[in-house]
């Protein structure tokens, strides 16, 4: 179920015209959901019972709902119809066309926005969208990538704008934190004691000459200070420095 609110993941919809490969379909499908999206529509796609073809639901790989969901139109015109803002994917820049825009930029745009509903068209795989699907659209996008070899899957494009997307939807604070272990920050006296406690027993051991220390100890405030030491990293090399010390003194 998804909430009445107009939400940019409600508000977004994916459009594949003339689709050739029901894989693409079900990959793109699988594309949108891992990124909250769920409005797929088909325009004339080429080939019968195109969302319950057994490629597009082994592509999918669990996105099957969205398939379910997924509806298949006769026209662009169609598709579109309830749509403010229109934008077309293409790898080739045309001599008349809207105005061009990155996937990041226009994700921005349309992320503030709170009602206006929005198209994202992609054409078909060999061809691209036409001239004429082209001028259907408010704006062109173009994924900037390398000159020398710009080919890019449908499923790849859908998984692009899916993320920028979701990217410009998601403040800050909502990011992921509990990725990994992570422990509280040492203060700044716990790393001035692992300091003098290192420096002590680099002296016991000979490494450092206490009357010509030169710019040791320094280099190792530099590097330390670079890692944001946690109050176990400090203790942990505490208890290094404490047992080199031990068996220099067993010596």
């Amino acid at each position: 179920m998804h909430s009445d609110s107009p939400n940019l993941f409600d508000r977004v919809r994916f459009v594949l015209v003339e689709t050739s490969r029901p894989g693409n379909i079900g990959a793109a499908a699988r594309a949108m959901k891992t990124m909250g999206f769920h409005d797929l529509v088909l325009v004339k796609p080429r080939f019968e019972h195109a969302l319950t073809h057994e490629e597009a639901v082994a592509f999918a790989s669990g996105a099957q709902d969205v398939l379910q969901q997924a509806r298949v139109m006769h026209s662009l015109d169609e598709a579109i119809a309830d749509c403010s803002v229109v934008a077309g994917l293409s790898a080739r820049l045309r001599e008349f066309s809207p105005p061009l825009k990155q996937p990041r930029e226009f994700a921005a745009s349309i992320a503030v926005e709170s009602t206006l509903k929005t198209a994202l068209v992609f054409g078909n795989e060999r061809f691209g969208l036409s001239n004429e699907q082209v001028e259907r659209c408010n704006f062109l996008l173009h994924v900037p990538t390398n000159p020398d070899y710009s080919s890019l899957n449908l499923a790849q494009a859908v998984q692009i704008m899916a993320y920028e997307c979701r990217m410009a939807n998601l403040p800050s604070a909502q990011m992921p934190t509990g990725i990994g272990f992570q422990g509280e920050l040492a203060t700044a006296e716990q790393i001035e004691g692992l300091f003098t406690h290192l420096e002590q027993a680099l002296i016991d051991i000979a490494f450092l000459d206490p009357t010509h220390p030169k710019k040791l100890m320094s280099r190792l405030r530099r590097l330390f200070s670079r890692s944001a030491l946690e109050t176990e990293e400090v203790n942990i090399l505490r208890g290094i420095a404490h047992h080199i010390q031990q068996k220099n003194n067993k010596k």
